[in-house]
Order: C-alpha cells, then structure tokens, then sequence
C-alpha cells in the first residue's frame, strides 16, 4: 500500500511539473507577443509607417508583390521568364503547403479577427499559426537571392523583412507567428531554390 501510494504520489508531482512547464512556456510565448506588439504601436500611429505597413501587408495577398516582381525582373530575357514562372509556381507550392498544411495542425486563433482598425485590410480565412506572408516572403527572398545575387539581395531582403513586419504591425497575426512563418519559410526554401536552380540553370 506504501509503495503504491508513493508511486501514484510520484507521478502526480511529475504531471503536474509538466503542467507547470507547459504554462511557462504559454506564459513566455505571450510575452514574447506582447512586446512584439507594443513595439509596433508607434508604426501605427505614424503616417508613413501606418500606409507602407498597410500596403506591404495588402500585396503580400497572394504572394501578389513577389508574382510582380518576377514578371518585372523577366522583362527582356528568355531565361528570366523561364525562373519568374518556377518562382510562381514555387510560392503556389508553398500556399499549398503552409495554408492547407501547417496552418490546419495548429489552428491558433489570430490576434484579431480583421486587423486593427486603423488599416483597410481583407479578412483571412486560415489560421494564424504560422504566417502565410512571413514564409511566403522568405521562400521568395531565398529564390530571388538565388537567382540575382548580390546587390539585389539587399532589395529582396530588405522587402520580405517589411512583409512579413507588416502582419503584426496590422494586428493580423502575432510576432510568434512571424518568427514560425519565417522558418517554415527557411525550409521550404532550402528544399526547392537547389530544385529549380537544377532544373534552370
């Protein structure tokens, strides 16, 4: 009777241990969000930063900037056309995979359900877990850095950082979100740039 007593005992403290690291790590992951938010709010207060945070979210849509992008850097040569076309097709990969993927395992509620009210913004229908427009933004970056080199890649970079920003500065989606949408983003894009480099040239 002792020793059942300390066995049930024994494992009742270590369930409960466990609870208390899984509300450590709930409790940690909103503050890392909470800070991530209240360092936005002055973005969202200042004119410029309020309209280029709102326009980087709104052609983020779609991947529709970086669709734009490779078709404009096509311009002119076969070649290019051949790499705007597998960068499409490469971000379709990826809204496939992270919005009726990833985003179905987690199906994290988004911060709001619409965005703050200061930006004119569509609703989204998926989750919040991890964001869309960070890993698409990342996929592209990754690709288009592939292709151009440097000093292009500052441009790519610089212009995926502000999409991906965008999101929690408009509210749509947590700063966790973000950094879980970038990695996806750094894996996907790990995997497919060696793909088509292989397949282009």
């Amino acid at each position: 009777m002792g020793r059942t007593q300390s066995f049930w005992t024994a494992r009742t403290t270590a369930v409960v241990g466990q609870l208390h690291l899984v509300g450590d790590r709930d409790f940690s992951l909103m503050s890392f969000d909470t800070v991530g938010d209240r360092i936005c709010e002055p973005l969202r207060n200042h004119k410029i930063s309020n309209t280029l945070f709102g326009v980087a979210s709104t052609v983020g849509d779609f991947s529709i900037i970086w669709h734009v992008i490779g078709f404009l850097y096509a311009i002119g040569s076969m070649h290019r056309l051949q790499q705007a076309v597998a960068l499409s097709i490469a971000l379709g990969c990826e809204s496939i995979i992270v919005n009726q993927g990833v985003k179905r395992l987690f199906r994290r509620e988004r911060p709001t359900t619409s965005g703050d009210d200061r930006f004119d913004l569509r609703t989204p229908s998926t989750s919040s877990f991890p964001s869309g427009h960070a890993s698409s933004a990342t996929v592209a970056a990754i690709i288009l850095v592939t292709f151009t080199g440097m000093p292009w890649a500052i441009l790519w970079v610089a212009i995926a950082i502000i999409v991906a920003m965008s999101r929690v500065v408009v509210r749509i989606h947590h700063m966790s979100d973000i950094v879980g949408g970038v990695i996806t983003g750094a894996v996907l894009g790990a995997i497919i740039a060696p793909i088509i480099s292989s397949i282009i040239g």
